[in-house]
């Protein structure tokens, strides 16, 4: 049985550690004439009993909270290799500059000439992000990549609609991120799914088939979702430019390429960029994020409104006198901090720090595929992968292990698990990104581990099977999690709470 204090031991919940009558605060005296709730609030509902809530003294709450949050992993304690979600670490120098009071306790509703400092960061930072993308114009307004997306699919819309084409269909490769096609499907577009080749590509002989006069345009991320960098896109940007489509960049990747390519230079219209995955900014548990998009000269006039504009005597002030814009898709502009956050990580840097940020994360990412490549090869392995890589633990089968058994494992070595069984077309896929922040002794070891874990499924699969066996929860059953959700805590039958 568990002592108090292993790490190990269940945690109780903060309701099965409630006992009635103890407080963790205590509020001062009523100093002001009370109020009969009832005469107070004589046409509203009131309940009749109080709301259930956990009872605990201040030291029992902290070390409740605490234990919960040693028992999380995060980039701050180890190695993340989350393939596509790009888990880096995030420079304390950023959140030093973001936490500044100027920055920090701005209000939303600041009048513009009290706020230029603010306006004049994100002024900075379009440039900036104009010129890694080679595009014309950014809003800061979509809150996370996905909501990039769902601004990209409605700046398609307006553009076509506003030229009496109201087009029907939009591309979509058979790697692509899943918010892909819902976001298209979302924006009231038919989803037209064009295949990879065997080496790992998009099928340019079946999207040529598939491009016709309703195609509104395609949405692509480049190198794809395998890691593999699209070689024929000027062909794809000519098929699309033949019908008066246009492009959508998703930015997942962007990081493989920041400072050396530019997609406005591969033919595409929008680019939404994942700043935590590209410049560093924080990432995970809901929030916060930031998905900024930038887009050429032609769809500027469909921006969210407001946006950024610049008065003959250089103050900056929020332009709502948009009338061919989208509307807004976010109450306010953005998550402003991370976006600062996003600005400080680009001036520390620089172009040429990027370029080599791009570089280091190609270099790690083709380090580890190396190291691992005989007992977990390439899912597609004609092109050489970039910042990210596509494993498959398809020969593992023959022992009974599957790639869900390798990430469990995985984590018995204190790893988080990389990406498992994505993108579709790979079997037992193991989506793995270094990201460019580790360090070689990290990466060898993550290697170590991995073939070690190989090394077990043919000796020892039930070791696999039962892992991870060094944490507090074991195995999860998670497809029955993902069918029955329990979002809320209930008293069990007979408990008083």
């Amino acid at each position: 049985m568990p002592v108090l204090g292993d790490p190990r031991a269940p945690e109780p919940t903060v309701f099965d550690k409630s006992r009635p009558g103890r407080r963790a605060a205590a509020l001062p005296p009523l100093d002001v004439p009370a109020v009969d709730p009832a005469d107070a609030l004589a046409d509203v509902e009131l309940a009749t009993e109080p709301p259930l809530l956990p009872e605990l003294g201040e030291l029992d709450l902290v070390r409740h909270f605490t234990r919960l949050s040693q028992r999380n992993h995060g980039i701050d304690i180890g190695f993340y290799p989350l393939g596509s979600c790009s888990m880096k670490y995030n420079p304390r120098m950023s959140e030093a500059i973001a936490g500044q009071p100027a920055f920090r306790d701005v209000h939303p509703w600041a009048p513009d000439e009290a706020v230029q400092g603010t306006l004049g960061v994100l002024a900075e930072l379009e440039t900036w992000l104009c010129e890694l993308t080679g595009l014309h114009r950014a809003t800061f307004q979509p809150a996370a990549g996905a909501h990039g997306e769902l601004c990209g699919l409605m700046l398609f819309r307006a553009y076509h609609e506003d030229r009496g084409d109201a087009r029907r269909t939009v591309i979509v490769p058979d790697s692509a991120h899943g918010t892909n096609p819902a976001s298209a499907a979302m924006c009231g577009y038919d989803v037209v799914t064009v295949p990879s080749g065997p080496n790992g590509l998009v099928d340019v002989d079946a999207l040529e088939g598939a491009v016709d006069e309703q195609t509104a345009g395609i949405m692509l991320t480049n190198p794809n979702t395998l890691g593999l960098f699209e070689v024929e896109i000027e062909r794809m940007s000519r098929l699309m430019e033949d019908v008066g489509g246009l492009m959508y960049y998703d930015g997942a990747n962007f990081n493989a390429i920041c400072g050396r390519v530019r997609p406005g230079r591969m033919g595409f219209d929008v680019v939404h960029l994942n700043v935590h995955k590209t410049f560093a900014t924080p990432h995970g548990g809901g929030g916060p994020g930031a998905g900024p998009v930038v887009v050429s000269e032609r769809l500027a006039p469909y921006l969210p409104a407001p946006v950024l504009a610049r008065r003959d005597d250089g103050t900056l002030f929020w332009d709502h006198d948009r009338p061919q814009s989208i509307g807004r898709l976010h109450g306010f502009h953005g998550n402003t901090l991370v976006l600062v956050r996003a600005l400080a990580y680009l001036l520390a840097h620089g172009g040429d720090g990027l370029a080599q940020m791009a570089a280091k994360a190609v270099l790690n990412a083709n380090y580890v595929a190396q190291g691992i490549t005989d007992v977990l090869p390439l899912g597609y392995p004609h092109h050489q992968p970039m910042h990210e890589f596509v494993s498959t633990a398809k020969a593992l089968k023959a022992h009974g292990v599957r790639a869900l058994d390798v990430s469990k494992r995985l984590i018995d070595h204190g790893f988080h698990p990389p990406t498992n069984y994505f993108p579709l077309i790979v079997d037992e896929a193991l989506m793995i990104e270094p990201t460019e922040t580790e360090s070689r002794e990290t990466l060898d070891a993550f290697i170590v581990a991995l073939r070690a874990i190989c090394a077990e499924a043919a000796a020892d699969p039930d070791a696999l099977h039962a892992a991870p066996t060094t944490t507090p929860v074991g195995r999860l059953d998670e497809g029955r999690a993902g069918r029955h959700l329990v979002l809320r805590w209930e008293p069990a039958a007979g408990d008083d709470g």
